[in-house]
């Protein structure tokens, strides 16, 4: 039976039941900057945030108020939107299918250079890597390393006048895919070391004397990794701990601390390193963004991680003791470090959705094959509409999330759009598609799904590891953004217009003489946008007739956009500042924008590739009707749903109401901390780092 809380159908008016323009909690700012680190909470749900700046960071890390933590990373977004931004508009129930369409094409120059990369690429993976051998040692050998630095993988995404290949977003995702298709760890050390690692943020925000002496080293091997997050610091990154002091003689920095989760930091000779410089008089202090040297003395790599999947993957806990850094390898100036990771961060997100498209190209083909093969009941199991409905979903799914990360890429490469809606939410949704399309794989395959490609050839069948790909897949729910914290990103950057506009109205910090103003220009904007959410081009029978077949699913797709906006305008005048704590909601109507933007991106795509794969119409058609009914059931759930009663259960839980129900079975042992205590210092533990030789 279902539990019906908020019970409230599609408000289609203007302002809700108060009549009030009502955003949200103006004190109340995104934790989605925490979206690099691990996949914890943030502290009261901190989705939604003010139009204002940050105020002071607070002087003891580690201590800090949520109102504190909540400014941190509010103050690290964007907030100037000077270039448009489909998703944007679509939350805003605007269909502006013109920024899409026709569907951006690629400078042909650029695919040539790349097409040549790439083949030589897929031969090297095809015929040196052992993909096997990876997973089975938990290791890529210093070969592997070579053949790559070789071929100028590790510069892909540097520009040509610093060594590397200057590659687009388009062809270093379509890189990564089949880098993945061999073994994932090999694609996760080259992203780590190019989206997130020293190249971005030195392409985006070094000085000229950075890239040139930089850059050249890391297009050439030279391995990078990024390193913020802390074995207390998560979410929150305004309880950053580690520091960097500024010294006596103004050179440079000496840093302290300890850093968790560093992909590639076992082997990286090159590090970007967030820490905390303190305020001083004439100095702004806060979270900084460091170029290390990552054989400088004082830095110990105390462990390698070891993980479900990804085992070839180096990832580390790297001690920091009295390392100095010059004050020229400060990136983009004190304090600037999480503005620095976010912005990064927009197209630094492409890489891992690019993996679940590869993944999904793949378990298509096992699925297809071994569907066509394996007989049960005098029919291929493919046959059976059980099997048959996993079938559709994998294929409509794969070429949805594929389409999303092409059209992604496409507006990334133009420059002339601002995609950070778009990128955060296909790391989403692909992230977590391709887990579903994995699950599905494993119940295709039945028995032989859940045993090990190498027990599998023991006896003579085809080796498709098919349960390491489901290991393999489940950590992309949470590298770069967990799919909570990326809802609530995601959310909060679909709400800044109403915030510009009106988040003084109910700021308690704001004075009379600002909430007067915020009230005049709500007045203004919600008198010219409430009625555009009335009647749309979707009304209209024979709108967007030049998409043949997919014409109905684009006014589908228009009519939701102008549904959507209504819904989340009605919840703000409803909840107003308790808006930022109703998580599940705004996860909703992030969902249905992400569908909403997949149904974009793929009838967008099949019109414009028809002449030459007519079949892809078929499949745009396929994922349009089954988004359609996930649409259908989001919009329900919105309202129709056991939130407030899952919320208040949950306190019974905390509180060890039901701890009864534990009883009966052996738990995890109580003599340590959930969370690993450190203190400053030097390390007592042995380094464990990798060094790769010379080639």
């Amino acid at each position: 039976m279902t539990t019906t809380q908020n019970s409230r159908p599609d408000p289609a008016g203007a302002s809700g039941p108060t009549g009030q323009v009502a955003p949200i909690d103006g004190t109340e700012q995104s934790a989605g900057v925490a979206a690099i680190g691990d996949a914890e909470q943030p502290a009261g749900a901190a989705a939604i945030g003010a139009a204002g700046g940050a105020g002071p960071l607070p002087t003891e890390a580690g201590q800090v108020s949520e109102k504190e933590a909540r400014q941190v990373a509010e103050a690290a977004r964007e907030t100037a939107w000077d270039r448009p931004s489909f998703g944007k508009e679509l939350f805003l129930g605007r269909f502006r299918l013109d920024l899409i369409n026709p569907w951006p094409s690629a400078d042909p120059d650029d695919v040539a250079r790349a097409e040549e990369f790439l083949g030589a690429f897929g031969a090297y993976l095809d015929s040196e890597v052992d993909g096997a051998a990876i997973e089975r040692d938990a290791h890529i050998p210093d070969e592997v390393f070579h053949g790559l630095a070789r071929l100028g993988a590790f510069g892909m995404k540097i520009d040509r006048r610093y060594g590397g290949l200057g590659l687009s977003n388009l062809h270093y995702c379509r890189a990564l895919m089949r880098a993945g298709s061999v073994n994932p760890a090999i694609s996760a050390l080259l992203s780590a070391h190019q989206s997130i690692g020293v190249p971005q943020p030195l392409k985006m925000f070094g000085t000229p004397e950075q890239k040139q002496h930089f850059l050249p080293r890391l297009a050439a091997g030279v391995v990078s990794a990024f390193l913020l997050t802390e074995p207390d610091v998560g979410s929150d990154p305004a309880r950053l701990a580690t520091t960097a002091e500024p010294t006596d003689d103004g050179t440079g920095y000496r840093l302290n601390g300890v850093k968790l989760w560093a992909t590639n930091g076992t082997v990286a000779t090159l590090l970007v390193v967030m820490a905390r410089v303190p305020a001083a008089e004439g100095r702004r202090g806060g979270i900084t963004a460091f170029v290390v040297e990552g054989d400088s003395e004082g830095i110990t790599v105390e462990r390698r991680n070891a993980f479900v999947g990804l085992r070839g993957l180096e990832n580390s806990l790297t001690r920091f003791h009295d390392v100095f850094v010059p004050k020229e390898n400060v990136i983009g100036g004190e304090g600037k470090g999480l503005k620095i990771a976010l912005t990064t961060l927009n197209t630094g997100r492409l890489s891992l959705p690019a993996m679940c498209v590869g993944a999904g190209k793949w378990s298509l083909n096992v699925a297809r094959e071994w569907a066509a093969d394996r007989v049960q009941w005098g029919r291929p199991v493919g046959e059976h509409e059980a099997v048959a409905k996993k079938l559709a979903f994998i294929a409509a799914t794969t070429y949805g999330m594929e389409s999303m990360l092409d059209l992604s890429c496409l507006l990334a490469d133009d420059d002339r759009n601002d995609i950070r809606i778009e990128a955060a939410l296909v790391k989403l949704y692909a992230s977590e598609m391709a887990w579903k399309i994995a699950d599905e794989l494993i119940q295709i395959r039945g028995g032989r799904g859940y045993e090990t490609a190498e027990s599998l050839a023991a006896r003579g069948e085809r080796p498709a590891a098919v349960e390491q790909i489901l290991r393999d897949l489940r950590i992309n729910r949470i590298f770069e953004g967990s799919t909570e914290i990326m809802h609530l990103l995601i959310a909060r950057e679909a709400v800044d217009a109403h915030l510009s506009v009106a988040g003084d109205i109910i700021d308690p910090d704001a004075g009379l003489g600002r909430k007067a103003k915020a009230g005049a220009r709500a007045g203004v904007f919600y008198a010219k946008w409430l009625p555009t959410l009335a009647v749309g081009k979707g009304q209209a029978p024979g709108a967007y007739a030049e998409f043949g077949p997919l014409a109905g699913h684009l006014r589908h797709v228009e009519r939701a956009s102008r549904k959507l906006a209504r819904s989340t305008f009605y919840a703000m005048s409803r909840w107003q500042g308790k808006m930022e704590r109703k998580q599940a909601f705004l996860g909703r109507v992030v969902d249905i924008g992400a569908e909403l933007f997949a149904m974009s991106a793929v009838c967008v795509r099949a019109v414009a590739e028809r002449a030459e794969h007519p079949e892809n119409v078929e499949l745009a058609d396929l994922f349009c009707r089954q988004a359609r009914l996930r649409v259908d059931e989001l919009f329900t759930a919105l309202w129709s749903n056991t939130d407030s009663l899952d919320v208040a259960a949950a306190k019974r839980i905390l509180a060890g109401r039901y701890a009864a129900l534990e009883e009966g079975v052996v738990t995890p042992p109580a003599d340590r901390p959930w969370v690993a205590r450190w203190q400053p210092g030097p390390s007592t533990a042995q380094d464990v780092r990798r060094r790769i030789p010379p080639r």
